[in-house]
């Protein structure tokens, strides 16, 4: 999972674009999205087929271990070892762990339920962001945000499908990954501008390779080569993801490319159907329908604002 995890980014989150994009920019930005939206629901489909073959923990610690590994290289050629200091030492090591505390519950669901369903419930993230706002930021929402809301839950709803079916708990993993995602995201808005970005680039996984490195001890099981090749494919495919990103909000503002970011559902919903045989029952895609539409809503209310300020 990349700097934001690709999970439904909201407007601001990451540096934005300089101001004046050309379409060729802004065009590129949306391909770059869609790319990496894709290759994130790529490594999670890497990591549901993982955890069949070795513990939950050691699949999270390959992609946390390779990333970091390949992340230091990356900013020590460009960089020098700056990224090494950080201003606030305790906010990047909370939001290291907000981020692995979402990639484990997200990991462990997809144990249990559809790759679909899972990544559906986790970009709930935007509703639980916009809440967090109101409730710790206090700020003030319209009308319009709050029927977003409102029809986010709905949607949320028809995922887990209460009066439908029972709800397998592991759905409710993919729900608390999206408000541990959420905090994780907060933390990085507050970031933002005060401390330095490699120093931020750096800590979204080392904090958590450090610890995954303490706690993969116990339950290691000895891969066979073609296990150990995957668990390698899935942190460079993460890192992949991570700078295509990166490059995208480089390309154009994120306030224009974080719609295109559910790119991940879809590309997650054909990969759930066609490499796992997963149902995709009539609930589930209306309600990540919901889900999307109140996720757009959001972006373009807070888009509005924005330019109107």
């Amino acid at each position: 999972m990349g700097d934001a995890e690709g999970y439904g980014l909201p407007p601001g989150f990451e540096p934005a674009a300089p101001r004046m994009t050309s379409n060729q920019s802004l065009l590129a930005g949306i391909g770059l999205t869609v790319v990496a939206g894709a290759t994130f629901a790529g490594m999670d489909a890497l990591g549901k087929h993982l955890t069949t073959l070795v513990p939950v923990l050691q699949v999270i610690w390959g992609r946390y271990f390779v990333q970091t590994v390949l992340m230091t290289g990356y900013l020590a050629t460009t960089t020098g070892t700056g990224f090494l200091r950080t201003a606030h030492p305790v906010l990047q090591i909370l939001r290291g762990i907000m981020l692995l505390a979402s990639t484990g519950l997200m990991y462990t669901a997809l144990t249990h339920v559809p790759l679909a369903d899972a990544t559906a419930v986790l970009f709930f993230t935007p509703i639980v962001v916009t809440l967090l706002s109101v409730l710790v930021l206090r700020e003030t929402i319209g009308l319009h945000r709050i029927g977003a809301i409102v029809a986010g839950f709905a949607g949320m709803l028809l995922i887990l499908r209460p009066g439908f079916g029972a709800i397998h708990p592991a759905l409710g993993l993919a729900l608390a990954a999206s408000v541990t995602n959420a905090i994780y995201l907060m933390l990085t808005r507050h970031l933002a501008g005060r401390e330095d970005a490699a120093s931020t680039q750096f800590n979204t996984t080392a904090a958590g390779a450090l610890i995954l490195t303490l706690l993969v001890v116990p339950v290691w099981q000895t891969p066979a080569p073609s296990t150990l090749a995957l668990m390698l494919a899935i942190g460079v495919v993460g890192t992949i993801g991570h700078f295509t990103l990166v490059r995208a909000f480089a390309s154009a503002p994120a306030s224009l490319l974080s719609p295109f970011l559910y790119s991940q559902v879809l590309t997650a919903a054909v990969l759930s159907l066609a490499v796992f045989g997963d149902p995709l029952r009539g609930t589930t895609i209306l309600g990540t329908l919901v889900l999307v539409a109140s996720g757009v809503t959001i972006w373009w209310r807070e888009n509005r604002r924005r330019l109107a300020a």
